[in-house]
């Protein structure tokens, strides 16, 4: 009997093995780049399975929501995404944390969801952070789930216990198909957006709802307590002031705000722009004898354009003899100019007198450009037909 050696068994298979050589040297070599890639750092190379890495972005408010995902292909198999190769409900994997998971809501690594400010999702209230986002998919109804643990890979170990939030969608289903799973913010608004999973022919929509008046106070007052507070910077606080005012919101603290911008620390103490930001404050606040106060005081510190500007808004307030006679002081100090000229011709037509009204018009109108110079023609035009140029 042949006594059977390495070597006999070698002769023996030659061809056979030869013929798969290349095979079992690639998959040597494969073996071996991935169990050094425990270890070391791999080169960059394409994702796996082609499914390409994105990433999209969108402010609401001032809150910035973030999502970082890859994009599966349909790959000709249209009709056997949904309840298929997307399984529905929860699923056992067989593999990592070995419980029911849902879909990874992209594919590859985790998909993931930030939100720089706590958000609203579907109404449901989300604090500011990163969420591991999942679905689990039903056809006539999707569970998303926001995960505290955003660093693992897919699905594989997906912990129930750890979920943030989870909310019950309807899916929608198009006549179009999409080639490349993708997220799309719609339906903007400046305090909601929708965000949209869109794949093959299935939507899945949520919507995000930020207070845009919280979030932009709770950022100025962390900003009012760092560097952009410091002395001689009047500007940071006349700005949350302002949007107090504006917003008719948090009134009190806004006045706060508006002392310090008028105040000496901050170099705003000849700053007109400070100082009518608090007078529009206490009238705000019902004190409208100190806010006339106030802007009695600030006037001689304003420009041409300021004083054109502020005595404008009394004339479509109806307080037509107070905005004259600051477009006269105006233009006493700032004698022939483009917005002093143009306040007069205002100021004139507001009371009635369309033919002086028309004579400053007619001064302004060299020296306007762009769109003041067909604002000016218009208002030569109404004039010229005896109608109040102000509206």
């Amino acid at each position: 009997m042949e006594k059977i050696t390495a070597i006999t068994l070698v002769k023996k298979y030659k061809k056979l093995i030869m013929k798969h050589l290349l095979k079992f040297c690639l998959l040597f070599i494969a073996v071996q780049i991935a169990s050094s890639g425990i270890a070391k750092a791999q080169l960059i190379t394409l994702p796996r399975g082609g499914n390409k890495k994105a990433s999209v972005s969108e402010q609401i408010g001032i809150t910035n929501a973030i999502i970082h995902y890859s994009r599966p292909g349909v790959k000709k198999r249209e009709g056997h995404i949904w309840g298929e190769l997307i399984p529905v409900g929860f699923s056992e994997l067989g593999y990592g944390a070995k419980k029911p998971a849902p879909w990874r809501a992209g594919a590859n690594e985790n998909t993931t969801i930030e939100f720089t400010t706590d958000v609203k999702v579907e109404g449901q209230d989300l604090p500011a952070g990163r969420y591991g986002f999942f679905i689990a998919y039903y056809p006539d109804e999707c569970i998303l789930i926001f995960s505290k643990n955003s660093t693992s890979w897919g699905n594989f170990f997906y912990d129930p216990g750890e979920d943030a939030l989870r909310i019950k969608v309807k899916p929608v289903k198009t006549d179009y198909s999409t080639e490349w799973l993708e997220y799309r913010f719609t339906d903007q608004t400046p305090s909601s957006a929708t965000i949209k999973l869109q794949w093959e022919k299935l939507t899945i929509p949520f919507k995000i709802d930020v207070d845009v008046i919280q979030t932009q106070l709770a950022s100025f007052r962390k900003e009012l307590r760092g560097d952009k507070a410091l002395p001689e910077s009047w500007q940071p606080w006349n700005q949350a002031a302002a949007f107090c005012a504006i917003n008719k919101a948090n009134l009190e603290e806004g006045l706060m705000w508006a002392d310090s911008a008028t105040s000496r620390t901050f170099g705003g103490l000849l700053a007109f722009n400070a100082w009518q930001t608090k007078a529009a404050l206490l009238d705000s606040l019902g004190r409208k004898a100190e806010a006339d106060e106030v802007m009695k005081k600030a006037l001689p510190l304003a420009d041409d354009i300021q004083g054109y500007t502020y005595a404008y808004s009394l004339v479509l307030l109806k307080r037509t003899k107070e905005a004259f006679d600051i477009f006269k002081m105006m233009y006493d100090k700032y004698p022939n100019t483009l917005f002093t000229n143009i306040g007069m011709a205002s100021g004139y037509s507001a009371l009635g007198d369309f033919k002086t009204a028309l004579s400053f018009a007619q001064k302004a109108l060299p020296q306007a450009k762009g769109g003041n110079k067909i604002e000016i023609e218009r208002n030569i035009r109404d004039l010229k037909d005896n109608k109040d140029m102000n509206y």
